[in-house]
């Protein structure tokens, strides 16, 4: 027996992101956020988001973690470095 797949409107994917209904339609009107039109086509749209959709945008959308920055290296008062690639 197959899954059969889950789709959601925006507003419960917008629920579940906790965010509103028209950020999720910009998603998906510029190809962030894959959809299905189930309107016919004399109607506004009608899309319906996958799950799998939904777990590709958020996999494309996590962040990483920051880089370590390195401290410069502090140098005694006086000190010049002439040999050096900084200025």
């Amino acid at each position: 027996m197959k899954a059969e797949r889950e789709y959601l409107t925006p507003p419960e994917v917008a629920r579940k992101l906790k965010v509103d209904p028209p950020r999720v339609r910009a998603w998906i009107r510029s190809g962030q956020l894959a959809a299905v039109n189930v309107a016919d086509g004399l109607l506004r749209p009608r899309f319906r988001v996958s799950r799998d959709a939904l777990d590709e945008f958020l996999s494309q959308r996590r962040s990483t973690p920051p880089r370590l920055r390195r401290k410069r290296q502090q140098l005694p008062a006086g000190f010049v470095r002439y040999y050096s690639s900084e200025k």
